[in-house]
């Protein structure tokens, strides 16, 4: 079984991240330069929320608020759901279906060490199903 720790050996254990007091027009700047949907925020060391373009989107262009003058902190989501680098996929999944979000930050004691996204779990769902379809054919060849 996958974990979130394998996803991150295969895709790098890169994090983007910005400060609560940051615009959201540069954070929504980072994450086009960066090509992520997401970023985490960082105060003072420690993680205190998370900014995704859906938080994007539903508070800021929505009401009709203006991106330079809006601060992270005014829109990010601060109860950030995270998973551990032991943490299945699967388990994972069932995370981000149920809290319905994205993108999971890993923290192994506290200490954030990558991030994975919805895109990165499916992904690695599907190797895995994959793997197990060659290994069927392999032995239906052999048997």
């Amino acid at each position: 079984m996958k974990t979130a720790q394998s996803i991150l050996n295969n895709k790098g254990h890169d994090v983007w991240s910005v400060h609560p007091n940051d615009s959201v027009f540069n954070a929504i700047q980072q994450m086009a330069d960066k090509d992520v949907g997401a970023l985490v925020v960082i105060e003072d060391g420690r993680l205190v929320g998370i900014l995704s373009e859906r938080d994007y989107t539903r508070n800021v262009i929505l009401k009709g608020k203006s991106s330079p003058k809006t601060t992270v902190r005014e829109i990010m989501v601060r109860h950030v759901v995270c998973a551990r680098p032991e943490q299945k996929v699967e388990e994972c999944m069932a995370v981000m279906t149920e809290k319905r979000v994205r993108h999971l930050p890993v923290l192994d004691k506290k200490q954030l060490v990558g991030m994975i996204s919805l895109g990165d779990v499916v992904k690695s769902i599907i190797e895995d199903h994959e793997h197990t379809i060659e290994e069927l054919e392999h032995y239906i060849h052999t048997a």
